[in-house]
């Protein structure tokens, strides 16, 4: 890794002006296939899983830079989308609005690291900022403002040229089942069902509940967001146990998974206007399984959708023995290979068939699964290892998570 700043240059009009003055006007400022494939693997068959061609190569076109529609207005620049191959690390509500919010930066701005996932709407449902949607005025889901000026912090990421993804949680959300009953997930035998932690969720069969996730998403896209990501866009888990006892709003037998596609091909035409990028999280081991994991998130279904996809690869999170590994939480390198294999191989057999694919963006770990048994210390090495084991198979973007925001300083920091 390197110590330098490897900072997204903003776009001003004299940037575009050489640009056209050096005669690139033609050129895509895209990065090629190739050159996201990266480094190949040492055996052929392994290579040819590496390269990435997806739908974003055209997302500027060359025709779009000329000087009657970009330099008239720096603030249409600004609001284009560029694509980036970020880097990033996940803010909660608390650390994007206190102190701590200081210290994440300068690790951003001192390193390769240039972007930042921030809570908009969190794992509760309640959102982060003082919101302007009817439904969260009406519920007062934002009544615990984490952000007193969410536009004053849009501002200063962007002002240090940080990449801003809003993160939104859609269908585990206890705060608006407990504020609107009726759109919660209800038991067959009678009253509002929650999973075994008594959370929650709201049905994702309602389209009330999808309009209501993506009011806030196309809010976080005003406030100048450069792409939304949906986290928790499934069904709870146990999902057989799930189906047994849940009675599903209105199914009419359409499976879970369609009805997450559905979702995110929804969610997607309704933030065009916005010029954002829309991504989704799902579960790590959702690229070597050939069902939806009863959760409703089949990769090859979620994948031509969206801009880009982000497998949850936390080693901690397999089971013993996945990959043939006894502890996959101790075998962080070889985990995230494994995993990334299995996505590309499925990648390339959908492209084959002329499907487009979305860029993958793993999740990495940055914390240690004490209840794990057989888990060892996660620390710079280890966060390392997990980046490595991308690069080698062309995936160079990376998302780091710690739920504490306390991040291993020390793997980009020489």
């Amino acid at each position: 890794m390197t110590g330098y700043s490897n900072r997204t240059i903003k776009l001003t009009t004299t940037t575009i002006s050489l640009l056209l003055m050096v005669g690139l006007a033609g050129c895509s400022l895209i990065p090629t296939a190739t050159e996201q494939s990266g480094p190949t693997n040492e055996s052929g068959a392994a290579a040819e899983k590496t390269t990435q061609p997806n739908k974003l190569e055209t997302a500027l076109p060359a025709a779009d830079w000329n000087e009657s529609s970009l330099l008239y207005s720096p603030q249409q620049v600004e609001r284009m989308k560029i694509p980036v191959k970020a880097k990033g690390i996940y803010l909660t509500g608390w650390s994007a609005g206190n102190s701590n919010f200081q210290k994440l930066l300068n690790l951003v701005n001192d390193t390769e690291l240039n972007a930042m996932v921030i809570d908009m709407k969190e794992d509760e449902g309640r959102i982060t900022y003082q919101s302007e949607v009817p439904m969260v005025n009406e519920t007062g889901a934002d009544g615990t403002t984490f952000i007193q000026d969410v536009d004053k912090l849009i501002h200063t990421v962007h002002q240090n040229n940080v990449y801003s993804i809003a993160r939104i949680v859609c269908f585990k959300d206890p705060f608006l089942a407990g504020k609107k009953t009726e759109w919660a997930m209800q038991k067959k035998t009678g009253g509002i069902w929650r999973d075994k932690q008594g959370v929650m969720w709201i049905d994702p069969y309602r389209k009330d509940v999808w309009d209501y996730n993506i009011a806030i998403a196309k809010e976080a896209a005003k406030k100048g967001f450069k792409e939304i990501q949906f986290d928790y866009v499934r069904f709870p888990t146990s999902g057989k146990q799930v189906d047994r006892e849940v009675a599903f709003y209105n199914q009419n037998g359409k499976p879970k998974q369609q009805v997450i596609a559905d979702f995110l091909a929804y969610a997607k035409k309704e933030l065009e206007p916005y010029n954002v990028y829309v991504s989704a999280d799902i579960f790590g081991l959702v690229p070597s399984v050939t069902d939806d994991m009863a959760i409703g998130q089949k990769w090859e279904l979620v994948t031509p959708i969206v801009d880009y996809i982000s497998p949850m690869m936390y080693p901690s999170h397999y089971a013993n023995g996945t990959y043939g590994l006894p502890v996959p939480d101790a075998k962080p390198y070889e985990t995230i290979r494994e995993g990334l294999l299995d996505a590309q191989e499925k990648d390339a057999k959908l492209r084959a068939n002329n499907q487009p694919t979305a860029i993958i963006r793993p999740w990495y770990q940055d914390f240690t699964a004490t209840w794990v048994r057989g888990h060892i210390p996660y620390g710079p090495r280890e966060v390392l290892a997990q980046i490595r084991a991308g690069q080698e198979l062309g995936v160079d973007q990376y998302l780091i998570w710690d739920a504490g925001n306390s991040y291993s300083e020390g793997a980009w920091r020489k």
